[in-house]
This record gives structure tokens, C-alpha cells and sequence, in this order.
């Protein structure tokens, strides 16, 4: 039976990365087996909590965290080096390969904690690719990988071609600022209206709590150094979401990505009536739907590969 959104359990954990403390958020039902450990990872303007813990007044089951844990997983997020409450001290960018980093050291805190063996990752934007990054390091440890808002080669995306006019003012800085005007453009960029305007505003409010300014890396990478990602070396069952209006990625890239990925059990989803911030769009149930049957789907039991003596 499903729990309700008032009976998960919110807990803070922190791990190491060498010196760099890692702040990690776990909720989940408060019994039962979980049906898996999700690992939800942050774009590149925002961290973990206000993205997949968000809490809206009037909204159900605004936090997809809440949502998953209701459903019977151990839902886990991680704010990267240099966001939220992680630390901030170092003087670098936090690039692609260093969210890479940081999801090693958050899973070998799970596994060791939990006794996790696998994660159902999922990850959004700059997330998708940094999840993308750890599943390449890691196969062993990722039953599951969801991309969302994902970018594969950067050709055709309205988004990068407007952020690369910037692109030397982001190689000059280690951090951009951000403020409310900016968490708006998030939503406006695309297609107005995908999202509700308290939801909005409460996103911004929850982000600002935590951060005045972002690390530049990862839009560099995606301005400058895409593909980041070799299709060919995702080999587990991989679900690749992509919103009707969003510009971070075109069609045609994704499609191409898509087909060159090995493992049979891949899905392509177009979420109707949605832009660039899945979870904050008014379509949100949408997406957790999705998410979850790729998630729960069972194992194939017939595969037609031929049995070795």
C-alpha cells in the first residue's frame, strides 16, 4: 500500500570526497523494503533539495522525492561540489567529470550505509550528463538510467546557441551569479506557461535559500565540450525523457543518441506539454508516471540469447 506524503522520513547524511564534504538527502516510507534506491541528480542553476524536495502549498505530491517514497523506493539526492549546502571552498568550476566524482563518493556512502547494490539514477539537464558520466564509470553499480532534458552533441539546441555567446565570460569565472529574475528565464526561454507561477515562485525561493551564485563547469562543457557521453558505453536499460518544448536538445540529436545506445531494453518518451524543468512543470504527474513504470518494469524473462554449456 502506498504511504502518504505526511508518513516519509526525511534524513540528512553527509559524505567525503577526499577533503570536500557532500551534503546527501534520503527520504523513504518508514517500512518495508524499498523497491529500489533512486538517485536524483541536479542541473547546473539549482541544487538537489528545492529540485526533488520541493514543497508547494496547495500542489500534491510536489516533491517527487515524497512521491517515490511513497510508492516503496529509498529516494536519495546530492547536492554537487560547490552548490546548496555542499562545500563551496574549492576554487574550481565543477565540471561534468567532477559531478562524476561527487556521485562515486555519494554511492559508496549509500552502498555502505544501506547495502545497496544498484541505483536507479536518474538525472536532469547538466544532471542527465553527469549521471550519464558516473553510469559510464560505474555500470556496475546502475540498474537503471533515466536522462532527462539530456543533450547529446549540442547541434540544434536553441538553448546552447544563445548560452555560447556568453561562453568566454563563463571560461573567465568560476562561478555566475543567479537571482529570480534568472530562475524565471528558466521557464520562459522555452514555451511560457508550462509551469504555474506559485510553483515558479516557490522554486526561486527555495534555490535562493541556498545560493547566490553557480559554478560555470558545466556550462562550458555543454557550450564547448559536448559529446561528453558515449551511447556505447551506457550497457544498462536507459529511458531518454524529453519535453515537447524543450530547446536544450534536439530531436534529431537525441534520436541519433538513442539508437547508437546497446542496451535492448531502451525507451525514447516525449512528455507532452513540457519544457525544461520536468518536476516544477504543471504536467509534473506526468513525468513521475513515466518515470516509475520505467523504473518498476519487470525484468524481461526471454531475451533470445542462446544459453553456453
Amino acid at each position: 500500500m502506498a504511504e502518504t506524503a505526511q508518513s516519509v522520513v526525511g534524513v540528512e547524511h553527509w559524505a567525503r570526497k577526499g577533503d570536500v564534504n557532500l551534503f546527501l538527502w534520503q527520504k523513504r516510507a518508514p517500512s518495508g523494503t524499498p523497491k529500489g534506491t533512486v538517485l536524483f541528480v541536479h542541473g547546473s542553476s539549482m541544487a538537489s533539495q528545492p529540485t526533488f524536495d520541493l514543497q508547494v502549498e496547495g500542489r500534491p505530491w510536489s516533491s517527487a522525492m515524497d512521491w517515490f517514497a511513497s510508492q516503496g523506493f529509498d529516494a536519495w539526492c546530492v547536492d554537487m561540489e560547490g552548490y546548496g549546502r555542499s562545500d563551496k571552498n574549492r576554487d574550481i568550476a565543477a565540471s561534468i567529470a567532477d559531478g562524476a566524482d561527487d556521485l562515486s563518493a555519494a554511492s559508496d556512502y549509500i552502498m555502505k550505509t544501506t547495502g545497496a547494490e544498484k541505483f536507479l539514477v536518474y538525472g536532469i539537464s547538466s544532471g542527465a550528463l553527469r549521471g550519464a558520466a558516473f553510469a559510464e564509470r560505474h555500470p556496475e553499480r546502475v540498474e537503471k538510467l533515466a536522462l532527462d532534458a539530456f543533450v547529446w552533441t549540442g547541434e540544434g539546441s536553441p538553448t546552447l546557441a544563445e548560452r555560447r555567446k556568453k561562453l568566454d565570460t563563463f571560461r573567465a569565472m568560476k562561478r555566475r551569479p543567479i537571482d529570480r529574475a534568472f530562475v524565471h528565464s528558466v521557464f520562459n526561454r522555452d514555451h511560457p506557461g508550462t509551469a504555474e507561477e506559485k510553483v515558479v515562485e516557490a522554486f526561486a525561493d527555495a534555490i535562493l535559500a541556498l545560493d547566490d551564485s553557480m559554478p560555470t563547469g558545466t556550462y562550458v562543457d555543454m557550450c564547448a565540450n559536448l559529446p561528453l557521453t558515449d551511447p556505447a558505453k551506457l550497457t544498462m536499460p536507459t529511458l531518454v525523457m524529453r519535453g515537447e518544448y524543450d530547446g536544450i536538445a534536439s530531436f534529431d540529436d537525441l534520436l541519433k543518441f538513442f539508437a547508437a545506445l546497446p542496451h535492448p531494453n531502451k525507451q525514447f518518451s516525449v512528455m507532452q506539454g513540457i519544457s525544461h524543468a520536468s518536476f516544477q512543470q504543471k504536467n509534473y504527474m506526468m513525468v513521475y508516471q513515466i518515470l516509475q513504470s520505467f523504473y518498476e518494469q519487470p525484468a524481461a524473462l526471454y531475451t533470445g540469447e542462446k544459453k553456453t554449456k
